[in-house]
């Protein structure tokens, strides 16, 4: 299903995204050096639920999980990607960090992920794979504009992340979203431009590059979720949903906090 949202339905979107984006920011400066991920769960419950929004994610079972994913947000680290099923994990000094969050409000929802550093070690490589997934996600936004089409989108992100030596999976990516967390259309994270379903304004999107260092092969935690590197290395992930309007994008997943 693909879903065009209403005015009223926009405006819902709007105070979605900026939850999204306030616990994420919230959840971040708390993530510190000895924060155990569950913790890091607990907070999340207790927003949301401050919030009067409900989790996408609690009851969430798909066909790629292993039944209902039971969390609240989900905490990948290191070599860690996707769907990362917070555990009993203490964060140590150098972590590469990734929470992706997903909530429902007044029947909207929004989707948006960070990667981020732990402690004060700022290993370099990583810092590069951080701010890459952060320029593709820039680059893709830029393309969502009326009358582009998804593979516009897919193939600006792909560049960025192509022209930094990054393998490309594409198996999971972007993907509508709206009245549920998860819609169609799918956006791959490389694709060829002029391709695909053309987009109008009142469509929303979840656009999320992510990469790993030197693979392009998942493995699968023994939990039935975690999507974790073959080889091991270091992944990343940014995630905003944006709305594409008569102008172009907005970005709805940033903190209210730090809008202008």
């Amino acid at each position: 299903m693909i879903e065009i949202l209403s005015r009223p339905m926009l405006d819902r979107a709007r105070e979605t995204g900026a939850l999204v984006g306030d616990i994420l920011q919230n959840l971040k400066r708390r993530s510190t050096v000895g924060t155990n991920l569950l913790d890091i769960d607990r907070w999340a419950k207790e927003m949301i639920i401050e919030a009067e929004a409900q989790s996408c994610y609690v009851d969430y079972a798909p066909s790629f999980g292993r039944g209902p994913f039971g969390h609240y947000i989900c905490t990948a680290v290191n070599d860690a990607v996707l769907h990362g099923r917070p555990h009993d994990y203490t964060l140590a000094d150098g972590d590469l960090l990734t929470l992706d969050l997903a909530i429902s409000r007044r029947g909207v929802s929004a989707d948006a992920a960070i990667s981020f550093l732990v402690g004060k070690a700022r290993p370099a490589d990583s810092v590069a794979m951080i701010e890459t997934t952060e320029r593709a996600l820039a680059a893709g936004i830029d393309a969502a504009k009326p009358g582009a089409r998804i593979g516009d989108i897919s193939h600006a992100i792909g560049t960025v992340l192509r022209e930094a030596g990054y393998p490309i999976n594409t198996e999971f990516g972007g993907h509508g979203i709206g009245s549920t967390m998860h819609q169609d259309p799918h956006i791959a994270n490389t694709g060829r431009p002029g391709r695909g379903y053309t987009l109008r304004p009142g469509l929303l999107l979840a656009l999320e590059p992510w990469v790993m260092a030197d693979t392009a092969v998942l493995v699968t935690d023994p939990d039935g979720w975690t999507l974790r590197s073959a080889t091991g290395c270091r992944t990343a992930h940014s995630e905003h949903t944006i709305a594409v309007t008569d102008d172009g994008a907005e970005i709805l997943t940033v903190s209210g906090q730090t809008r202008p």
